[in-house]
């Protein structure tokens, strides 16, 4: 029987697990992100650059495990509902991709301009607004992992598991993070000046458009809350 029940829990384990990594991987989606961090720490030292790889994929898991722990509690506390949440972090998304597409200069043309003056108290913040959140962790994963720590299975020994389950599928993200932010020059270079130009603004025009999506998604489940009707 015991053996049994420890079977079920590693089963429950795994499945969480990969439905952590599965749900939130893709709406993270870090190698796209890669540009925009370049282009935001084209004036960081190569050596700093690394440090802020690893603050933001610090700060992503902070985020994403806050979000998924008690993200549904907080919500709660203070009334805000998830679709208030995807309307503020879709405008968030849309005003930096906004300003993203307008910027002249790309990571390629940029990178030999790099300042040596930049305090850790600078690089922390830069590394948490605008890299971790909007640009990494934004509307769409935070109302996910605030989804997934909503569905918790009953039982102190089904939340334990779940718990750990979802800790660990956000630190597999957040590994995936580091090193798609800390090799993004090298993955990015095979690309050349031009081609990290295109994906630059290509990148930065799909990013506007998620951030219209998830602001209409928000403004729609409003609706939809305070007009029934309008909900089909």
């Amino acid at each position: 029987m015991t053996s049994y029940a420890h079977l079920t829990d590693l089963h429950h384990f795994v499945g969480t697990v990969l439905l952590a990594v599965g749900a939130l991987l893709p709406i993270v989606d870090p190698l796209a992100s890669a540009p925009f961090y370049l282009i935001a720490t084209a004036d960081v030292p190569p050596e700093q650059r690394s440090y802020m790889a690893w603050a933001v994929a610090f700060n992503c898991f902070l985020l994403l495990l806050v979000s998924a722990l008690v993200g549904a509690y907080v919500l709660d506390f203070f009334g805000v509902s998830i679709p208030a949440v995807q309307v503020a972090g879709g405008a968030m998304v849309c005003a930096i991709a906004w300003s993203m597409l307008n910027n002249p200069h790309s990571p390629a043309t940029v990178s030999g301009s790099a300042s040596p003056q930049i305090t850790t108290d600078e690089l922390n913040q830069r590394a948490f607004y605008p890299l971790t959140m909007p640009l990494t962790v934004g509307p769409g994963s935070i109302s996910a992992a605030v989804t997934l720590g909503a569905n918790q299975d009953p039982g102190v020994r089904a939340l334990v598991v779940t718990t750990l389950a979802h800790v660990i599928g956000i630190i597999i993200i957040t590994v995936v993070i580091f090193l798609c932010y800390r090799y993004a020059e090298k993955i990015l270079g095979k690309l050349g000046p031009t081609g990290t130009g295109i994906l630059v603004r290509l990148s930065a025009f799909v990013l506007l458009c998620i951030g219209v999506q998830i602001a209409w998604n928000g403004i729609h489940g409003l609706l939809a809350g305070a007009f029934p009707g309008l909900a089909a």
